[in-house]
C-alpha cells in the first residue's frame, strides 16, 4: 500500500485542552473532588468524558473550557466577566480636604473659634494629603519655627487617640483649640503640650511654657500631616 494514502495518526491537542488539563491537575481535590463531580459541573453525561479529554488528550469544547473556568474562577484567579461601570472620582479626591478659616483669640495661648461654627472658604488638593480630614490656617508664634504664623496645616483626625510622642497635634482641650506638640507625660494618661518657640519670654518666664494635660480630657486630635506656608512676596 501506497505510504502517502496511510491516514496521519498525529493527533492535535489544542491550546485549550492543555490549558484545561494543567488547570485540571491543579484543582483536583480543592476545588471539585472527582470526575464525576466536574463532569456533572461541565454538563457532560459521563465522568468517562473527562477521562478522555485528560488521559487520552481528547479535545475539549472551548465553550466547555470557559465553563470550567469562570465556575472555578476563586480557585484559578480569573475574575467572573461584570459589566463595566462609571467609576466615579471620590468626590474628596477630586475636590481636596475642606479649608475653613477659623481665628485665634487674644490670649497667651492660642485659642481658635470652634470649627463647627465655620463655613469652608475653600479647598485644599496636593499629593500626600488624600488621607487628610480638613485644614486650618496657624495663628500665633508658640510653634515658631515648625509652623509660621499664617501658614496653612493639613489635619488627620485620629479617632482611637493614640498619641506618637514628639508629633505635633492639633487638640481641642477644655475651652482650648491649639497646635502643640505632645510628648510623654509622666504618667500613662497624660502628655505633656510642648511649643516649639522657648525663646519668647513674659519677664522671667517663658511665653509658651509646656504643661500637662490629660489624655481623657483631649476632645480631639488631629496629627499635622502637612504644611503650606505662605508665601513672601
Amino acid at each position: 500500500m501506497d505510504e502517502s494514502l496511510k491516514p496521519n495518526k498525529i493527533k492535535t491537542v489544542r491550546p485549550e485542552t492543555l490549558e484545561f488539563i494543567i488547570l485540571y491537575t491543579q484543582l483536583k481535590g480543592r476545588a471539585f473532588s472527582g470526575n464525576a463531580q466536574l463532569a456533572e459541573a461541565l454538563g457532560y453525561n459521563s465522568a468517562s468524558t473527562i477521562t478522555e479529554i485528560v488521559k487520552s488528550r481528547q479535545n475539549i469544547d472551548p465553550e466547555k473550557l470557559k465553563i470550567f473556568k469562570e465556575i472555578y474562577a476563586d480557585y484559578i484567579g480569573v475574575k467572573k466577566s461584570t459589566p463595566v461601570e462609571e467609576v466615579k472620582p471620590d468626590r474628596k479626591l477630586k475636590e481636596g480636604i475642606p479649608m475653613y478659616e477659623v481665628i485665634a483669640t487674644a490670649s497667651g495661648v492660642e485659642v481658635y473659634n470652634d470649627i463647627n461654627d465655620a463655613q469652608p472658604v475653600g479647598h485644599m488638593n496636593f499629593p500626600g494629603i488624600e488621607d487628610c480630614d480638613f485644614a486650618l490656617p496657624v495663628w500665633g508664634h508658640s510653634m515658631y519655627p515648625y509652623l509660621e504664623n499664617g501658614c496653612w496645616v493639613a489635619l488627620k483626625i485620629i479617632h482611637d487617640r493614640k498619641i506618637l510622642p514628639g508629633e505635633v497635634y492639633y487638640i481641642e482641650w477644655g475651652d482650648y483649640r491649639m497646635y502643640k506638640r505632645l510628648l510623654a507625660g509622666d504618667s500613662p494618661d497624660e502628655v505633656i503640650a510642648h511649643s516649639d518657640n522657648n525663646t519668647e519670654m513674659s519677664g522671667t518666664r517663658l511665653k509658651y511654657a509646656p504643661f500637662p494635660i490629660k489624655i481623657e480630657e483631649i476632645k480631639k486630635l488631629c496629627l499635622v500631616k502637612d504644611i503650606h506656608k505662605k508665601h513672601n512676596h
